[in-house]
């Protein structure tokens, strides 16, 4: 019975130190994101859900449609850009998935109509950006 209670505690010594202490142990960070034949995609903590994908063109800046991801794999928004500047159309849903707002860019800086919706689906606001390009009427004279 001794040599078995030996044998015994010479293994379970052995696995304990080959396996090392946890504080010995150099734990990697994880790495959140990766770029694949020009697509960008960040994942949240544990790479089980993307959380924003897009296309980047060659100075990695955002270049086309870019979604975002609730964790639960709900498409929550889309913005589209031009070499890193927002150009083109845009929106937010709720985490429902219903429509929040909508509306679109040009060269970074809102510009016609947005409409912002209730939970419910029901327009709640329209307000108008005009166009960026737009010339600016000057202010009158006083």
């Amino acid at each position: 019975m001794k040599n078995w209670s030996l044998l015994l505690l010479t293994a379970v010594i052995t696995l304990l130190a080959a396996c090392g202490s946890p504080e010995n142990k150099v734990v990697e960070p994880e790495s959140l994101f990766e770029v694949k034949d020009g697509v960008y995609t960040e994942y949240y903590p544990g790479r089980k859900a993307v959380k924003y994908r897009g296309p980047q063109d060659e100075n990695e800046l955002r270049h086309g449609r870019w979604f975002f991801y609730s964790e639960n794999g709900v498409e929550l928004s889309m913005t589209e850009y031009s070499h890193g500047k927002k150009n083109g159309d845009s929106f937010v849903r709720y985490p429902t998935g219903m429509m929040r707002y909508y509306g679109h860019y040009e060269n970074d800086v809102q510009s016609g109509v947005w409409i912002t919706y209730d939970e419910k689906g029901n327009v709640s606001q329209e307000k108008d950006f005009g166009s960026p390009s737009a010339p600016v009427a000057p202010a009158p004279v006083q």
